[in-house]
């Protein structure tokens, strides 16, 4: 068949030499070709080799466990709030503190140190959408990238198809002694395929057995496994365990011989590294058996080969319903106290689900397609966080306020006692409630459905009520618990831009703002010292306006015998910034600045009102109104936006 000349490669264009070198300036930045020999991906060399190696750096010998401790740990940690926090999940899972907590220090840092805890599997337990595929994913793509650099250099017997710990190859005789100068431990044997090169190729000179620098890949099928259930009936085992290869049986002689046996199943491809099962419990029970020696052990069993050992972390999903299906079987008992069960559930803090959100529309281009006003999915978060809250037997903890605390807003009133019960209850929360997806698909849709260049919070819970028709296995009561949960969110997003724009209007007015403080500061000093305040204007004595006073300590709770120690703490801060007022900042103050707007705001309410309601302003009225869409615009809104929201509350202001 004649070849066409076209299709052959020739010399490059100006465009594909130029990515050549632009391609070619990356690899070298990564320093692939450094000489280091942690950082040559293609070293090889011998056992004897390999034990000078890990006499430097023991770390290359370290367990499965421990290589993906220590990865996680070497990209940060920090503590807030008493929780551990990991960099390396930064930016992708939120929310999850407490489960990530668990999972890196009582699951793999214990194991890492050799505890018990690592002759156990994980199991991923929570609703759909909850970032249990995430957690793994990050897993998997961090150990190909930890693998590939100096600190997380794996090594492996050449030729093996389970690219084994090298140290395995020391007879049983040496091994205390090489473990105690090495400082490590050495668990488990030869797999059957090196123990035959072993004898038959290398006589026994373990010494000279090849070693081989890894790098761990999923699509290259080293250090990484994935299993995923499918039809019971059609599943093979020797997708998970290998399979004997019928065409060799006879050039061998038995089925024992072990190049009789194709070790291609996942179990040897994610040796040394991580296992993944997703949907774990809906596999069939002779899939799990194999799982019970290999956590409790380390090893498990295939044809007629001896027990084959196994160092690979092993992590399984499921969801609550098939978790609770499992654990009531007392068939499944051995495996049960043999898992490490951590609850993934949504995010309970606004905060948190407004991130998830945020980095799915990100991934989905919606940021690109449109700008969202501030608040927008914030009010969609709210929405999805109320679903997941259950009702509290104290009539006080409504939802809104269990919202507020959950999300670390102030709630004054509230009782600590209060506080701490909510909490309490939040940890049997989260495990159910609005998929995640619903949300997102229900964005997409009002991004589609736009007929302006922004999407306000209004716009969004509008478009998630919309959506219920679209949902044919919601029943009734859901949808109008649905409908509930966006009214509630309606109010809290009222009561927000309220504090948005008052934020706005007192910016614009701040000079207001200040003169109502230099009142109040005339008249405390009228009030503490009598007689001392002259008006400049009529030369009388100024006498303290008790009201006003009154009207800016009322929202501090203070009682009339409170007053004069109040007005006297306010008077000492003024004079130790020197005696000059404009030195101390009534705002820094955040509760008298909250007293002070409340009361500027509540002067100019009626102001406010009819300049954003009016339908045509005068121009003293759309100088305010400009002047507060600026101030908007600084906050993150478009000014079409902020318009919108300022006519909003206008609206709010005039019911």
């Amino acid at each position: 068949m004649a070849i066409d000349k076209a299709a052959q490669p020739g010399p490059d264009t100006a465009d594909a030499a130029r990515w050549r070198l632009w391609l070619g300036e990356r690899l070298h930045e990564t320093g692939r070709a450094d000489p280091d020999p942690f950082r040559d991906l293609g070293w090889r060399g011998t056992l004897a080799d390999y034990l000078a190696l890990a006499e430097r750096r023991p770390e290359i010998a370290e367990s499965a466990h421990a290589r993906l401790y220590r990865m996680i740990e070497r990209a940060g940690v920090s503590v807030r709030d008493g929780r551990r926090r990991y960099t390396f999940f930064a930016g992708e899972l939120f929310g999850l503190e407490g489960p990530l907590e668990t999972l890196v220090e009582d699951y793999l840092h214990a194991a890492a140190v050799g505890l018990e805890v690592k002759r156990r599997l994980v199991l991923l337990m929570g609703p759909v959408s909850g970032g249990k595929s995430t957690l793994v994913t990050l897993l998997k793509r961090g150990l190909e990238a930890f693998t590939a650099t100096e600190a997380g250099a794996v090594f492996g017997l050449a030729g093996c198809p389970m690219q084994e710990e090298p140290l395995h190859a020391l007879p049983a005789a040496l091994r205390p002694e090489v473990a105690r100068r090495l400082g490590v431990s050495i668990e488990g044997d030869l797999c059957p395929v090196c123990r035959l090169r072993l004898e038959e190729e290398y006589g026994g000179r373990f010494l000279d057995l090849p070693v081989e620098r890894l790098v761990f890949s999923e699509t290259r099928r080293i250090g990484i496994g994935t299993f995923v259930p499918s039809d019971p009936k059609s599943q093979d085992m020797a997708d998970l365990t290998g399979s004997l290869d019928f065409s060799t049986i006879t050039q061998y002689g038995s089925e024992a011989d072990p190049r009789a046996f194709r070790f291609d199943g996942e179990l040897y491809r994610a040796n040394r590294g991580l296992m993944e099962f997703q949907e774990m419990l809906k596999l069939d029970e002779k899939f799990l058996y194999h799982l019970l020696g290999l956590t409790q052990e380390g090893t498990f069993k295939v044809g007629r080969f001896p027990l084959i050992s196994a160092d690979l972390v092993v992590v399984g999903h499921t969801n609550e319903a098939e978790f609770r299906a499992f654990a009531q079987n007392p068939r499944n008992e051995a495996l049960l106290s043999r898992m490490v069960v951590i609850r993934m559930p949504y995010p309970l803090a606004v905060a948190d689900e407004t991130a998830v959100y945020r980095k799915l529309v990100a991934r989905a281009r919606l940021d690109q397609e449109v700008h969202w006003a501030p608040g927008a999915l914030e009010a969609a978060a709210a929405v999805s966080v109320l679903s997941r809250l259950k009702e509290s037997s104290r009539p006080q903890l409504e939802p809104l306020v269990k919202l507020a605390v959950l999300n670390g807003e102030p709630v004054p009133e509230l009782a600590q006692e209060d506080r701490e019960a909510v909490f309490q209850e939040a940890l049997g929360e989260g495990m159910a409630g609005l998929d995640p997806r619903y949300v997102v698909n229900r964005l997409a849709s009002a991004v589609i459905r736009r007929t302006r260049p922004c999407l306000t919070a209004l716009d969004v819970l509008r478009a998630l009520r919309e959506g219920v028709a679209q949902q044919p296995l919601w029943d009734r009561g859901y949808a109008e618990r649905l409908e509930e949960w966006i009214g509630l969110a309606r109010r809290r997003y009222d009561a927000a831009v309220l504090r948005e724009v008052r934020r706005a209007f007192i910016d614009a007015f701040e000079e207001n703002a200040r003169a109502l403080f230099n009142n109040y500061l005339d008249n405390v000093e009228a009030y503490l010292a009598p007689g001392r305040r002259i008006d400049p204007v009529t030369g009388q004595l100024l006498l303290p306006d008790e009201e006003l006073m009154q009207s800016l300590e009322a929202p501090f709770g203070i009682a009339e015998s409170q007053r004069r120690s109040f007005r006297e703490e306010v008077w000492l801060r003024t004079s130790a910034a020197g005696g000059r007022r404009e030195a101390w900042d009534f705002r820094a103050h955040p509760r008298l600045r909250e007293v002070i707007e409340d009361k500027l705001f509540t002067d100019l309410q009626n102001v406010i009102r009819v300049s954003t309601a009016a339908g045509r302003p005068d121009p003293e009225q759309e100088a305010r109104i400009r002047t507060v869409v600026d101030g908007l615009v600084q906050r993150g809104y478009c000014p079409e936006c902020a318009r919108e929201t300022v006519r909003y509350v206008g609206v709010l202001l005039g019911r």
